[in-house]
């Protein structure tokens, strides 16, 4: 069967924001316009589509997002100079219940600290208890901000940090992946690593063998290819393992703000990652369920260093692996790497991860 057409968003479509009216207090709200991926909605297979969550990483940017442009409206407001704006440090996240895509997220954004060197902010979701009046449960109207709302279904909190000079001190970082992988990477170019359309849009190994590689897929904001490491990988234990993942922008996005580009990596990265550990634990052909529970992101550079910009030849890097798992959930810790491998943040995280079998205790 032919792939689907190319109807992939751009990242800054995909996460589109409105503000809505002030309320009382402090918190200031957004919501989003467009349904979240549904991962698996976008396979040509007749296999059933039986799962109903939206993609975890849209919550998390789109919510990073709206504390970004909180932020920046009490830098205007307080008159701020570009060089002096703070880039986004941290995020931290938690999953609390799942997302629907037929309904959008609301999003209250909460000023919480303010020091000289570095800010916090606090954000909270919510969607409504409802689908989207439109029937077509996309490109939601902003009425419905008005609807029931459910209870909260994530909530994070993000640091802002003044930027430092180059030179303030000593940068130390690991061997880049470019550099220690060279063997494997330069076997072809990353457009041509397979499968020829991007990586799989579920990458569970029980669905890659049932419907094959020549799956586009919808996923919105990044082109994405996954690298052959299996026979790196063989033999080795589960936390020795590695999966590279190279990703550039599906569509150009504004350099202006830097702060946006840092949360299109944070999107990006938690794409697979659970499912990849799950097919390392060898649950790739029972996967029961796996979920975000929480998620972390750090910058190591200035937000600046985290703008992509597009072109063939900018390609970022994941390099994922999995250090623990236990007690029903696995950790993926992802570093990301630029393309000339600068070490510029790491993503830690936290979700379930059960196989349909479940024995007492155990997984």
């Amino acid at each position: 069967m032919a792939p689907k057409q190319d109807t992939r968003l751009p990242f800054q479509e995909a996460l589109n924001l409105v503000r809505l009216p002030p309320s009382q207090g402090s918190a200031q709200g957004f919501m989003s316009t467009r349904a979240a991926y549904l991962p698996g909605s976008d396979i040509v297979s007749p296999m059933p589509q039986v799962h109903k969550a939206a993609y975890g990483g849209h919550v998390y940017a789109q919510a990073g997002l709206a504390v970004c442009r909180t932020w920046r409206e009490l830098e205007d407001q307080k008159g701020v100079k570009p060089a002096d704006r703070f880039g986004l440090h941290t995020m931290h996240g938690y999953f609390t219940s799942m997302g629907l895509p037929d309904r959008p997220f609301i999003y209250n954004v909460t000023p919480t600290t303010a020091a000289r060197s570095i800010s916090t902010l606090t954000v909270t979701a919510h969607q409504p208890t409802t689908p989207s009046t439109n029937p077509r449960h996309d490109h939601f109207p902003a009425t419905d901000a008005a609807l029931a709302p459910g209870p909260t279904c994530f909530t994070a909190m993000c640091s802002f940090k003044l930027p430092e000079a180059h030179s303030a001190g000593v940068s130390v970082q690991d061997d880049s992946p470019q550099k220690r992988f060279a063997s494997i990477l330069s076997t072809r170019r990353p457009a041509e690593w397979p499968p020829a359309p991007p990586a799989p849009p579920v990458d569970i190994d029980g669905i890659v063998d049932a419907v094959g590689t020549n799956q586009l897929g919808n996923f919105p904001g990044v082109d994405m290819k996954k690298v052959g490491m299996t026979a790196w990988n063989k033999g080795k234990p589960v936390h020795e393992r590695v999966e590279l993942v190279l990703y550039r922008l599906l569509k150009p996005l504004p350099a202006d703000n830097a702060n946006e580009h840092v949360l299109v990596h944070a999107f990006s990265v938690d794409r697979n990652g659970l499912l990849m550990a799950a097919n390392h634990i060898g649950f790739g052909w029972s996967l029961g369920k796996a979920a975000s529970l929480s998620y972390s992101f750090v910058m190591h550079v200035n937000a600046d260093e985290a703008v992509m910009r597009y072109g063939e030849g900018e390609w970022w890097v994941q390099e994922a692996t999995f250090p623990r798992v236990g007690a029903g959930r696995g950790i993926v810790m992802s570093r990301i790497w630029s393309p000339e491998g600068v070490h510029v943040a790491t993503e830690y995280q936290d979700g379930l991860i059960r196989t349909w079998v479940q024995k007492e205790g155990k997984l």
